[in-house]
């Protein structure tokens, strides 16, 4: 997570790694459409070249010489209420757009009707290798579909889309990944996260290598390392999920789940907080590279959980299923 970010409250619900995708686009010839959403931070590389010209990391498309604009359409990863965007052209010098807008739809599929899109962000004024924000209009619908128009062509580095998933409505009793990013789960608070970003140990899948999860740097000591997520779907929980996968000699050798109903606190009240949590389940030895199942339950519905690993390392993924409330 980035400090004191505008929207650090919110997801970014065009991240290809939560599953959105890039589904059409006007032009993409100098670098396609699909890198628009990838979600590590663009890069430039020096010398290198594909058939088509100079490799930029982004979606760009070729020099319009017709009039007009260009287009890219995302598939969001889940229906969500937009909060703002980050439209970066970072390394896009002389090749960037002055100007973009941004539009919305709902539903299964993308619209065919102009009239289906509504304005999500008015037309803007964009530079060269800088990353801007800015706020969305305000709109209650669950946006599915977005689409942005650069003016007149060019090069955008990445586009995120920040706002709240809109939970599935599923019928009473159906069990659901409480804990999932898609259901707009977040990170409150951390011990330590020396190793890359603490959130994608709450994202679909398993990890791809060991850079994918939470992991904290070597403990020196007494103690252990903890973090705190407040759970997308308040719920009873009924099983828990812990993956070491690709944490082979740092993994942590156990670990001890926490869980309470909390009110909307700030961070420093729930850290204090949580010191005090109910137990779901005490201290759990863990392996490495596995997937370890803890069979447990919550009497009443709770709203956040601290996992407690000992004395500190790598983990991939936590799953916290259970029962809505």
């Amino acid at each position: 997570m980035h400090e004191q970010h505008p929207y650090s409250n919110a997801i970014n619900l065009a991240s290809a790694k939560l599953g959105a995708e890039a589904v059409a686009c006007s032009d993409d010839f100098f670098a396609e459409m699909s890198r628009l959403i990838q979600d590590a931070d663009p890069v430039f590389v020096a010398g290198k070249y594909d058939e088509n010209g100079k490799w930029m990391d982004g979606w760009e498309s070729r020099r319009r010489r017709s009039g007009g604009f260009d287009w890219c359409v995302i598939r969001l990863a889940v229906p969500g209420r937009i909060a703002g965007f980050d439209i970066d052209t970072r390394h896009f010098t002389g090749n960037f757009p002055p100007g973009a807008e941004i539009e919305g739809a709902v539903g299964d599929t993308p619209p065919t009707d102009a009239s289906d899109w509504v304005s999500l962000l008015g037309e803007v004024s964009l530079g060269g290798d800088r990353q801007h924000l800015f706020d969305a209009k305000p709109c209650e619908a669950p946006i599915q579909w977005i689409r942005l128009k650069i003016y007149p062509d060019g090069g955008v580095a990445r586009l995120r889309v920040y706002g709240t998933p809109v939970a599935p409505a599923v019928a009473p009793g159906t069990e659901l990944e409480l804990s999932s990013l898609l259901h707009g789960s977040r990170v409150i608070a951390y011990s330590n996260a020396h190793y890359g970003n603490p959130e994608v140990m709450l994202t679909p899948g398993r990890g791809v290598n060991m850079g994918d999860g939470w992991e904290t740097a070597r403990r020196r000591v007494p103690g252990n390392e903890w973090i705190i997520v407040q759970l997308g779907i308040p719920g009873r929980i009924s099983r828990v999920e812990i993956d070491t996968a690709h944490f082979k000699g740092n993994f942590p050798s156990a670990c001890s789940l926490q869980a309470a109903a909390m009110p909307a606190l700030g961070r420093d009240a729930l850290v204090t907080q949580a010191m005090f949590w109910p137990e779901v389940f005490g201290q759990t030895p863990l392996t490495a590279d596995a997937i370890h199942p803890v069979a447990c339950t919550t009497t009443g519905v709770v709203t956040h959980v601290k996992l407690n690993t000992y004395p500190d390392g790598g983990i991939s993924r936590l799953r916290v299923f259970g029962v809505s409330a």
